[in-house]
């Protein structure tokens, strides 16, 4: 069974039920989700949730775009501390391609969830966009291989996967490596090694081929999975297991959700 490493179920479309979502889900073999926020606000439905559906996990946080409050060390803690269904910190990070200007406000806000994700001993979901070195740096220096996470949606080179990796992160790939222009992001998944990478939709965003710009959801996780399962030449049911196993092993406390 496979797990969806990265979606957010609270932008899907409302019309449908998301107990739906999630059926459709199982019946494409995904057994379970981890539905991530992008703002303090947005946390509070992501714990709502996870709290409903069994087979979902929450994350708190700010997406480095968004320009609600600013997110404290202390508010994203006691997010974090408020449900035992949340397993992760985020997502945070750079965006450097929609944001421009002085954006010291913005790495000021990976440092906070940098620091309570030390605090509370949650892994990381990292955002970066056009930011490689800023984002490097920047986890070297608030420790985040203490915590370790995800570099989720991965579309850099394999040169900043490397190092990522040497700090203890996992690489998850989105729907983007099934995309016809998207060789060069192919060729990092096939050096990846398959004990470190995870798969998602983000969805509703980023839907693979053959959905490719219709909505996302999670069911479609499994046409990520089988691209990366032909890129490594194994099966789909291989590459499910291990990039499952590799989800439990970085978030333990999704296992027993």
């Amino acid at each position: 069974m496979l797990v969806d490493s990265h979606c957010h179920l609270q932008m899907l479309d409302q019309a449908t039920p998301i107990q739906t979502y999630l059926d459709k889900a199982r019946e494409a073999g995904v057994e379970h989700v981890l539905t991530v926020a992008v703002s303090l606000e947005d946390s509070k439905r992501t714990i709502a949730l996870a709290e409903c559906h069994p087979q979902v996990s929450a994350s708190v946080g700010a997406h480095p775009s968004d320009r609600g409050p600013e997110p404290t060390v202390d508010e994203i803690v006691h997010l974090a501390a408020s449900s035992p269904r949340v397993v992760a910190i985020g997502e945070t990070g750079l965006d450097y391609h929609y944001n421009k200007g002085d954006l010291e406000w913005q790495r000021d806000r990976f440092r906070e969830h940098s620091r309570a994700a030390r605090e509370v001993g949650k892994p990381l979901i990292v955002h970066t966009r056009d930011a490689r070195e800023d984002t490097v740096r920047l986890l070297r220096e608030e420790r985040a291989a203490e915590v370790g996470g995800i570099i989720h949606c991965f579309t850099e080179d394999y040169e900043m996967a490397a190092r990522c990796l040497d700090m203890g992160f996992y690489i998850s790939f989105s729907g983007i490596v099934t995309f016809r222009n998207a060789e060069a992001l192919r060729e990092v998944a096939r050096r990846v090694p398959l004990e470190r990478m995870l798969v998602e939709t983000d969805s509703p965003f980023l839907a693979p081929v053959p959905y490719r710009g219709k909505p996302n959801q999670p069911a479609y996780v499994r046409h990520v999975a089988e691209r990366l399962a032909e890129l490594h030449a194994i099966s789909l049911e291989e590459l499910a297991r291990i990039t499952s196993e590799n989800f439990y092993t970085l978030f333990p406390q999704a296992r027993s959700a």
